[in-house]
């Protein structure tokens, strides 16, 4: 492993920290879900850096992308309480 990998990987794993640190319970619920999706996103850039893209596709599209979305969905769907 060079050393510009080994740099990338601890810098990808410092944003997930950062990440991680602005999931608290004092924040908004918005904020949560946002860091959430920025642990997920930086999660697959840290598998893209370990070769497997696949994986990092996959994190990307599920885990920062359609869970997002969900969540906030969801948060849309309570705060309004419309009932079915």
């Amino acid at each position: 492993m060079s050393i510009l990998t080994g740099m990338s990987i601890v810098l990808a794993a410092g944003m997930i920290v950062a990440a991680l640190v602005a999931i608290s319970p004092q924040r908004s619920i918005a904020i949560s879900i946002i860091a959430s999706g920025a642990v997920s996103l930086f999660a697959s850039v840290m598998f893209l850096l370990l070769a497997a893209p696949d994986v990092a596709m996959t994190e990307a599209a599920i885990g920062s992308g359609l869970t997002t979305f969900l969540f906030f969905f969801v948060l849309g769907r309570v705060r309004g309480g419309g009932d079915d």
